[in-house]
């Protein structure tokens, strides 16, 4: 498995390219404006990204700013031959550009059609379903990204859940224990139901509001978007590659790579999360501790 940061701040990329541990970056115009942002405003925003692309070891999305088809072509295909030549740029493009859920339903498709006709490679971004991530393998996209952060948040404010009250950000999603809660819920609603007419059980609507409101057409969690998704492209050979995205805690980035995932993209601090452990500092701090004499010296001559 891979690792990207999800980050458009270089001291971050400077720092975790160090480790040795990352092998390309993610950016969206979120990232870029918290960038921005923590250096005052006054930045060379084509200098800039430059230095993510030249600091990078692998490919860097970079993402477009309309939402039609021909626009977002004629973006892409600027980035893509502006900075090419500092690294590995891959443009990307929503699955869907849609503003308002009527117009501009298909141009997200069209574009990734078009630019990876031309060799451009794209990375289709803010993907909430596997129906969306087949649509965008099929036009052709080299990358695919499940936002699995976003759906956790997306259960969890359906069953009234407030985010900074009831969880944070980088709070774990249960979805084994939410699956729990949602079998106990279903079946004290058919408890009271009449059982001795199916039909009417089927299509009462205090069950299927019961049956629908644990989860997202039938997804659980984040984790289970991006497992779907893995599992449907390899019945099918797609060549597209999933990408982890909207990961918020190390877990979560453990549950992506048991299930197999081509690429986990992670924010800064989940790196951090994903090396820190009460035991190993308790165990280095004994080790220290325990340096004899003898040994100590061997490493002064």
């Amino acid at each position: 498995m891979k690792i990207f940061l999800d980050t458009a701040d270089v001291d971050e990329i400077g720092f975790a390219v160090s480790a040795g541990v990352i092998d390309g970056v993610t950016t969206n115009p979120s990232l870029i404006k918290q960038a921005v942002e923590k250096r005052g405003g006054s930045i060379d925003m084509e200098e800039y990204i430059e230095k993510i692309l030249e600091l990078t070891p692998g490919p860097v999305s970079l993402e477009v700013i309309s939402v039609s088809s021909e626009k977002m072509v004629e973006e892409a295909r600027l980035l893509y031959s502006r900075f090419r030549k500092h690294g590995q740029v891959v443009i990307k493009i929503p699955v869907c550009s849609s503003l308002d859920g009527v117009n501009n339903l298909y141009d997200g498709l069209r574009a990734i059609r078009i630019l990876t006709s031309e060799g451009i490679p794209v990375n289709a971004t803010l993907v909430m379903s596997p129906e969306q991530a087949i649509l965008a393998a099929k036009a052709g996209a080299t990358y695919v990204s499940p936002f699995a952060g976003r759906i956790d948040d997306y259960i969890r404010d359906r069953i009234g859940m407030k985010r900074g009250k009831d969880y944070q950000k980088s709070d774990y999603y249960d979805f084994n224990l939410m699956k729990k809660v949602e079998s106990k819920a279903i079946d004290r609603v058919l408890s009271s139901k009449n059982t001795s007419s199916p039909r009417e059980v089927y299509l009462d609507g205090e069950v299927r509001d019961a049956v629908s409101r644990l989860n997202d057409n039938g997804i659980h969690s984040g984790v289970d978007l991006v497992r779907s998704i893995v599992t449907i492209f390899r019945n099918y050979h797609f060549k597209s590659q999933v990408i982890a995205s909207s990961i918020r805690n190390a877990r979560q980035v453990k549950e992506m790579a048991e299930i197999g995932v081509d690429i986990v993209t992670i924010p800064f601090y989940v790196l951090r999360d994903m090396l820190i452990h009460y035991k190993t500092i308790e165990g280095i701090n004994d080790f220290i501790k325990d340096v004899v004499e003898p040994y100590r010296k061997i490493f002064t001559r």
